[in-house]
């Protein structure tokens, strides 16, 4: 479709009390049709960049509501009531699209009159789903702020520090005053980085909430609706917060929950990821007019978090950020990595388990599903140090399973030794598999994260000797050093994307390395005998795979930028910074850690670090 075809057409459309609202029109009329609704303080044009994307292959409709851009403003107070909002979204729906269902989005103020008008009958038959951002039912939240006061004193509280401007605006003169004068413009355009509302739309809009906040608030009704309904929630919104953007969730028993990083102005600053998010659900609710796709990955488990809501009646649970979600673990095929996949599949998310042997995946596999079922799990080979291999079981997870909100990167191998008797081909083979393999897996799936848009966690398995030094562990240590700087790094730079980075550093824990050990210089029978020596010592330490997945678990959960787990991973990461000079002496010390009994080994461990 070339630029004209997108290009914005205007035109007029009558309200039932005699006003005239300004429309605009960008793509094929004959494709389903989008009717985006703004907020306050803006115009249509809140929606252009969301509009001119969407306009590729539906019909976008977007206007000026009644006081603002080019509509007309009603004569008092009275005139900005639910009521007429919502009958002028009926009235623009029956006028751009008068044989077929539409598809809304809406935003701030905008969304806050769409859902009054799908909880009530005036849209009955004509919406097929609702994409709500940034703007709750306010029946819905005269319920949150009733129900929630007696239990979860501090959820009201902090949707009240957030709203404090709605009081405000509801003062007699003052608001008006901040406006004329620039300051609220000044204010609002700085704090969120958009340009200045005009003077006449937001006084008028001030009307919004002198009319309706205190008849709604003051007497919320549990308005229902069974219409679609998609709400993202941006978790930088400095004025809504994710629980009262949820607080429907009882209200909408076919509700799809996303949190996206971002602001409240979201529909500004990230147009591309809000018209993806559009775009599945009308593909998904569009039936034969969008071809009947099946409903995108992220949309699935945006309904199961839906569901999750609606079950705990919202309540706070952490069971929210994990059901419904997806999952890749590297070196899942035992020890820490196997037992990550496991935790994460208890929690309902669905988990991809990646590993060198194809053995260990499918018996992960089996486990998991022997408790959850089948579908909870799917199995993948992959060597970790091939970049190809890694690239492709990114794209092959993304057009199969989706984009997946955690990526554990715990694939590694040891080698135990001092620096002058490790070999090169020892070397290379750590450095590409131990930080190769993070960096490959950070590349492939940390991008598929970028571009889709919603966050996201990884995790990298580190160790506790990336601040340990140790004579025996030169080449371990480095690479594992490498790990917890890299995160660092990757932290800092995807920050702003809303993907979290955590660096992982276990200790000694009771995993099937000591089985798999490679001692040096040794013959068959000694390496047994260490081996055997090496197991009782780790058994002995007692510390399990299991107690390491559920410290990643709470790691992600707090976004925590390092995560020592032992005892002595956290004591080792005290003295590093408190006396690091102590450290470098217990460093030089022949005795230096040992493993198994033996001071100097070679150790190969292809699933887990």
């Amino acid at each position: 479709m070339s630029h004209s075809d997108v290009a914005e057409r205007t035109r007029t459309v009558a309200t039932p009390d005699g006003l005239q609202l300004a429309v605009a029109e960008r793509g094929d009329a004959s494709r389903p049709t989008v009717v985006a609704v703004h907020g306050y303080p803006d115009d249509r044009h809140v929606w252009d960049g969301v509009a001119e994307l969407l306009a590729v292959d539906h019909h976008v409709v977007s206007y000026d509501v009644r006081g603002h851009g080019g509509s007309d403003a009603p004569a008092g107070r009275a005139g900005y009531d639910l009521e007429l909002l919502a009958a002028d979204l009926r009235a623009v729906c029956d006028a751009v699209s008068p044989d077929a269902p539409v598809h809304l989005i809406a935003h701030d103020w905008g969304a806050i009159q769409t859902w009054h008008a799908v909880t009530g009958h005036g849209l009955d038959g004509r919406v097929a789903s609702f994409t709500s951002i940034s703007g709750p039912s306010l029946d819905h939240v005269g319920l949150f702020l009733r129900r929630r006061g007696p239990r979860d004193l501090r959820s009201v509280l902090s949707q009240a520090a957030h709203s404090w401007y709605a009081l405000a605006f509801r003062l007699p003169v003052l608001p008006e005053l901040a406006v004329r004068s620039g300051a609220l413009g000044a204010l609002v355009s700085r704090k969120e980085g958009i340009g200045r509302p005009s003077v006449r739309d937001a006084v008028n809009g001030l009307e919004l909430y002198r009319r309706n906040l205190p008849r709604r608030l003051g007497r919320p009704q549990p308005r229902r609706t069974g219409v679609p309904v998609q709400v993202l929630v941006p978790r930088g919104d400095a004025y809504v917060t994710p629980a009262l953007a949820t607080s429907a969730a009882e209200f909408a028993p076919d509700l799809r929950v996303r949190y996206l990083p971002g602001g409240h102005w979201i529909v500004r600053h990230r147009p591309a990821v809000i018209a993806r998010c559009v775009r599945e659900i009308v593909a998904e609710t569009g039936g034969a007019e969008t071809g009947g796709h099946a409903p995108a990955p992220a949309l699935t488990r945006a309904r199961a978090r839906g569901a999750a809501l609606v079950a705990a009646r919202g309540r706070r649970t952490g069971a929210v950020r994990w059901d419904g979600g997806l999952a890749v673990v590297t070196g899942a095929g035992s020890g820490i990595g196997r037992a990550t996949a496991r935790a994460l599949a208890d929690r309902g998310t669905r988990v991809v388990v990646a590993d060198l042997s194809e053995d260990g995946t499918a018996q992960t596999v089996e486990l998991i599903e022997r408790r959850h079922g089948a579908g909870r799990a799917v199995a993948r080979r992959v060597d970790v140090a091939d970049d190809t291999a890694v690239a492709e079981l990114a794209a092959r997870v993304a057009a199969e399973q989706g984009v997946p909100d955690l990526v554990v990167n715990n694939a590694g191998i040891a080698v135990a030794g001092p620096f002058a008797d490790t070999t090169l081909e020892q070397w290379q083979r750590i450095v590409d598999v131990n930080l190769w393999g993070v960096v490959h897996g950070c590349r492939h799936f940390g991008a598929l994260l970028t571009e889709h848009g919603e966050g996201g966690h990884l995790v990298n398995v580190a160790s506790a000797a990336a601040y340990l030094p140790s004579r025996a562990l030169p080449a371990y240590a480095t690479t594992k050093a490498a790990v917890l700087m890299l995160s660092e790094c990757l932290r800092a730079e995807l920050a702003g994307e809303g993907i979290g980075v955590t660096a992982l550093c276990p200790g000694l824990v009771n995993t099937p390395i000591t089985t798999s050990a490679r001692f040096a210089g040794a013959d068959d029978a000694e390496q047994d005998a260490r081996r055997r020596a090496a197991a009782a010592a780790y058994a002995r330490r007692g510390y399990t795979p299991e107690r390491v997945a559920a410290r990643l678990v709470r790691a992600v959960e707090k976004n925590l930028p390092l995560a020592p787990v032992t005892a002595e991973s956290h004591a080792a990461l005290l003295a590093s910074r408190l006396s690091p000079g102590l450290l470098r002496a217990v460093a030089r010390l022949d005795g230096g850690p040992r493993f198994g009994g033996t001071r100097y080994a070679t150790v190969r461990k292809e699933h887990r670090p």
